[in-house]
């Protein structure tokens, strides 16, 4: 099969790989029908997460047709539409049993293989999936695949990052970046009934969007966002800030825009050693400070009336569809935002 597969430092290609078979009673394997770049593949594609082997197949956002079914499979059979969170998961260990599903003891990431170890990727023909009884989600044949693909992991992600900041209809918010998870962020706040979300970028393209999602965009080459912020609230600052960037300039800036007793919800994925700010800086403003990955799988059933409702525009996020084989080049809008690049989709 075709399948986008790592090849060191900023190089991927669309290699010619074998197609996975089943490997435990409890697998199936998916006939991809949409997948996408995101974010988080980005730490991978440019070595800031390091210790992945060239060759594995990137990615772990994907929809598509169940073809092969494990013996041990009780809920799923061929010809099933289904949408994967971004990790497998058992559905009953501790941490599952509590909702966090992103840290089950027997969960494995899509796109990461170290050591010959792993799972691969979902940026392919075709993805095996374990544990896929309590890792998948069926889905009704007649559901938008490109919306419903949002579910496993940037939806939820959004949707999670705001659950975090505890967002309100009292209170003022800001959201760091406006790339897709963002996006969803401010979606998801507004459904939390939050009215004053601030979305601070640079990008033209990805400030309209935020305005469209119901955001007040700052340009931060304009504006100094943290002088807005308090002029906002009567000099206390923001009462969360939602990071998505996963940056050390995104951790300082959410650290400087929120006020004493406020919340920071990190949901971008940090690389970096150390925080922006000090113990000493964070003790003299009460600071919560809240981070992790989503637990996409919990919130999956959740938001699927989101979509089949149809009650936003989620696809406008999207700014590419491209084919698999045209992922080299979707790599490259994506990573460099050019061409006005929000969201690449790979059919």
């Amino acid at each position: 099969m075709k399948a986008v597969t790592f090849q060191g430092n900023a190089r991927v290609e669309v290699s010619i790989v074998p197609d996975p078979g089943l490997k435990a009673p409890d697998d199936v394997v998916v006939r991809n029908h949409v997948s996408a770049i995101c974010g988080s593949d980005l730490h991978v594609y440019l070595g800031r997460e390091a210790g992945i082997e060239p060759g594995t197949v990137m990615g772990h956002e994907f929809l598509g047709e169940v073809v092969e079914v494990g013996k041990g499979v009780k809920g799923l059979r061929a010809g099933d539409l289904v949408v994967s969170p971004f990790t497998t998961n058992c559905g009953e260990c501790f941490y599952c049993r509590r909702g966090l599903t992103c840290r089950c003891t027997q969960g494995q990431l899509f796109g990461w293989v170290e050591n010959g170890r792993g799972l691969e990727g979902a940026q392919a023909e075709y993805v095996r999936v374990p544990l896929a009884d309590s890792t998948l989600v069926k889905l009704p044949p007649e559901i938008d695949v490109e919306t419903a693909l949002f579910l496993g992991d940037i939806l939820a992600t959004g949707f999670f990052c705001a659950d975090m900041a505890e967002a309100g209809p009292e209170g003022v918010y800001a959201v760091l970046g406006c790339g897709p998870v963002v996006l969803f962020a401010v979606l998801g706040a507004r459904e939390r009934g939050a009215e004053r979300v601030f979305a601070v970028d640079v990008l033209p393209e990805r400030l309209a969007l935020a305005e469209r999602f119901g955001a007040t965009p700052i340009d931060a080459r304009e504006s100094d966002p943290r002088e807005v912020g308090k002029e906002a609230t009567e000099g206390r600052g923001a009462d969360a800030v939602l990071e998505v960037v996963g940056s050390p300039e995104a951790t300082r800036l959410a650290f400087d825009l929120v006020r004493p007793g406020g919340i920071v919800s990190a949901v971008g994925v940090h690389t970096e050693a150390q925080f922006a700010f000090s113990p000493v800086e964070a003790y003299d403003k009460n600071l919560t400070y809240r981070a992790g990955r989503c637990p996409a799988r919990r919130y999956m059933e959740r938001l699927l009336p989101l979509v089949t409702e149809k009650k936003y525009d989620l696809a406008a996020i999207v700014s590419h569809r491209l084919p698999l084989a045209d992922a080299v080049r979707g790599y490259h809008l994506f990573e460099r935002k050019l061409d006005g690049c929000t969201k690449v989709l790979l059919r």
